[in-house]
């Protein structure tokens, strides 16, 4: 019962609902009562030789209304429990969805995709079921096993009626038991369920992986496995679930074994008439359901349980980056400010940030090289706020951006990552993606500064064309020129690229850049890149290194201190020499 209580708040919020239900099962609970008693009615008329047309179409006519009535009331019970059961997976799903977005990159490194969705997708439907059929059940259990055995006791014998009941604490002992098992059980098989769904996730995301290196039969054999884990989990739950039937069934029996004994005796005693015996025994019959559904309703308590726990776990887990209170609701914009003494992610000993700082006036670039793990993206998501607990300060305009509302500080940020991810939807909806209601004549022109205009007018459909899943149908130069446009539509006060122009050609990169230059004068741009032709027009270059600046300044500065700047350009102009074809003579 105890997931009852938990989900007591959502009671509350559709008590006017609930109430109707209930009060329809009950009504319908009575009115199952009517034919029992009009039939050994009929049956003693009939010993009596009483029975007559008029009598006979009276009683047909009664059965007729209450079968209607039923009828009309099951209806309305369906659709106000059902129908509630319904609306509490909507809002446990809601809620789901809000906190994920709400929540760091640290909790998607510590959590898989799959277990997320099982969450979202299995744990809510068994909390749904518990909503909806778990609450019929247990009403209807009640008040239909009350008023068969008040029926039974008051309008037949009581003392049959209590005879019959002998062997029924035996369900009450049994079904306990069994419930705890079904709880432990279904939590270890909602577990392998969350393990199957997330290597299935991860398997047709790296299909291509998969096949390119031969290993599909060993990716089969470890679905396989997965999958015949939720099976034997699954088994557990189901040999246990197995045991409510036949134990009820066996009760039952054994009730209509004492009824029809001590029945017998009471007939030939004349205490009770034959159509007595028969109405109580059609009562009898009407108590298996409760008696059933009284075992189904440990099942579904257990796993909604199981599943509700699940969710609230995972909801329990406190967003670690939230606005504080009366957090600044404006877009941040003006000068950059980076100071940061030390950062270290989650988990690490060694600091990913050391003394790093610089200042960049409003409408200046920055660039920041340095070889992978150097610390230029630890920069990067510390400005997106997606991770704090830093030493220093970050003041973009004139407060710390810990001081704005997150909300408003990443709308003035148009951010461009390493991995571009474009949604399976149209050309025009991924570049339209921060202001849907926009004109088309916007979308062409952010394409036109990205150089994808041209491209996409080749498109099949042009900009109607559908990418496909995370840009499937797309080159890497073209994701990443529609992850530029798209993050141009939101005209940002701070423009990041993060080694956004590794996929385009150098006339592209140089063509993107002159254009972000004119287009951007008054709007600040931070490019981090390993081709140092992307930031060597930059207003200030940084070169980072095991996560400090070893080098700062213009690119005419860096070139004449001669230091890993130097080293760095040479070597890439000597690259770019034999990509082309010429000879080096020493």
């Amino acid at each position: 019962m105890n997931v009852f209580f938990k989900l007591g708040w959502f009671f509350k919020e559709r008590k006017k609902q609930y109430l109707v239900g209930l009060f329809s099962l009950a009504l319908v609970a009575l009115l199952q009562l009517i034919p029992p008693k009009i039939i050994g009615y009929t049956i003693d008329e009939i010993g009596q030789g009483t029975l007559t047309f008029a009598s006979l179409l009276m009683w047909v006519g009664i059965i007729l209304i209450t079968a209607i009535l039923i009828y009309c009331l099951r209806y309305f019970w369906r659709l106000m429990i059902f129908g509630s059961s319904n609306y509490m997976a909507m809002r446990l799903r809601k809620k789901l969805f809000l906190h994920f977005s709400k929540m760091s990159p640290s909790f998607y490194q510590n959590r898989r995709i799959g277990d997320l969705m099982a969450h979202a997708t299995n744990d809510v439907s068994a909390v749904q079921q518990t909503a909806g059929g778990g609450v019929l059940t247990l009403f209807d259990s009640i008040t239909t096993g009350t008023f068969v055995i008040l029926a039974m006791a008051v309008t037949i014998d009581w003392r049959l009626t209590l005879i019959a009941l002998i062997p029924m604490p035996l369900v009450a002992i049994s079904s306990t038991y069994y419930g705890k098992l079904l709880h432990e059980r279904f939590h270890l098989a909602q577990s392998a369920f969350s393990d199957l769904n997330d290597k299935t996730q991860e398997s047709i995301t790296g299909i291509k992986v998969i096949k390119t290196f031969g290993q599909q039969n060993e990716d089969i054999d470890d679905f396989k496995r997965l999958s015949s884990e939720v099976v034997s989990k699954n088994m557990k739950v189901a040999r246990v679930d197995s045991l409510f039937d036949p134990t009820i069934s066996l009760v039952i029996g054994i009730s209509f074994i004492l009824s029809l004994g001590f029945g017998a005796k009471f007939i030939t005693e004349q205490t009770m008439t034959i159509g007595d015996l028969v109405a109580f025994n059609t009562y009898l019959g009407l108590l298996v359901w409760p008696m059933l559904a009284f075992g189904m309703l440990f099942n579904i308590m257990e796993r909604g349980s199981a599943s509700y726990d699940r969710i609230e776990s995972l909801l329990s887990i406190p967003v670690e980056i939230d606005d504080k209170p009366n957090a600044i609701d404006q877009r941040p914009n003006g000068d950059l400010l980076f100071h940061v003494k030390e950062f270290k992610f989650p988990g690490d000993e060694k600091a990913s940030l050391r003394d790093v700082s610089f200042e960049l006036k409003r409408g200046e670039t920055l660039g920041i090289v340095g070889k992978t793990g150097s610390g230029k993206t630890a920069i990067l998501k510390l400005l997106l706020r997606e991770f704090e607990g830093y030493k220093g300060d970050i003041i973009f305009g004139d407060n710390r951006i810990d001081e704005y509302r997150k909300l408003r500080l990443l709308e003035a940020i148009g951010y461009v990552p390493q991995d571009h991810f474009l949604f399976s939807t149209s050309v025009y909806n991924n570049i339209a993606f921060t202001n849907p209601g926009v004109e088309s004549k916007e979308v062409e022109y952010a394409a036109r500064l990205a150089h994808i205009h041209d491209d996409i007018l080749r498109f099949s459909e042009g900009y109607q064309t559908i990418v496909g899943e995370r840009g499937v149908s797309l080159s890497g130069g073209q994701k990443q020129r529609i992850s530029i446009a798209r993050a141009l539509m939101s005209n940002p006060e701070l423009l990041i690229l993060d080694d956004s122009l590794s996929a385009v050609d150098a006339k592209t990169e140089e063509a993107i850049l002159e254009a972000l230059k004119e287009e951007r004068q008054d709007k600040t741009t931070i490019i981090t890149s390993h081709r140092l032709s992307a930031i060597q027009h930059a207003h200030l270059i940084i070169v980072m290194n095991e996560g400090a600046i070893v080098e700062k300044g213009t690119h005419d500065q860096l070139m004449e201190l001669k230091g890993k700047y130097y080293e760095m350009y040479n070597l890439q102009q000597l690259e770019q020499l034999v990509e082309k074809g010429g000879e080096v003579h020493e």
